[in-house]
């Protein structure tokens, strides 16, 4: 699969800039010098990593078109988006992926099949982060839509042959995901 190998390019990417990138130049425990992350505190012991932080979203899909909301802050303010966002504390990424559909559109979504798992990257403070991004298709079970404008300007159906380019590659790659367009065919029938 090429999108797999290039998001598996982006992921080495990532990995090979984001430690510089992301400093770890002090312990967070003593506040001693450390370098780069992966860094173990000389004074204390401490051991600091830069691991990804997962995130739930939800490939609303109605037919064969999915619902895409247009970001309304960066990063990548303007770019279509999936609902979605990144877990809180412990919460597993089905649970931050239907809260983050309640949240983004006041709707409530029943989670289907899970549609895969990326590894991708996110500005945040200038740094890039590696994220764990988890996809499911969901579809929408009650409520009417109503775009929060924090998150979104506008929403629209997009068709799932031909999709834009979405604001993270991740999303890319999991709408392309043949598990993703054959749940679109079940339920168009």
């Amino acid at each position: 699969m090429a999108s797999a190998a290039a998001a598996s390019a982006a992921a080495a990417a990532l990995v090979t800039a984001a430690p510089a990138a992301a400093g770890g130049r002090h312990c967070p425990r003593c506040g001693g010098r450390t370098g780069p992350l992966p860094a173990v505190c000389g004074a204390c012991g401490y051991q600091a990593f830069l691991n990804p932080r997962p995130t739930g979203s939800a490939i609303i899909l109605d037919g064969d078109r999915f619902l895409a909301i247009l970001r309304a802050r960066p990063p990548r303010a303007g770019w279509w988006d999936l609902p979605g966002g990144f877990c809180d504390g412990f919460e597993h990424p089905a649970d931050a992926a239907v809260r983050e559909a309640r949240e983004e559109l006041g709707v409530e979504i029943e989670l289907g099949e899970f549609a895969g798992m990326y590894i991708g990257t996110y500005e945040f403070q200038d740094e890039p982060l590696p994220i764990l991004d988890c996809f499911w298709v969901a579809r929408i079970t009650a409520g009417e839509i109503t775009l929060d404008p924090s998150e979104g300007t506008e929403y629209t159906w997009l068709p799932l042959t031909d999709p834009p380019e979405m604001a993270f590659p991740t999303m890319d790659v999991a709408l392309r995901n043949p598990l993703v367009r054959a749940s679109s065919s079940r339920l168009a029938s």
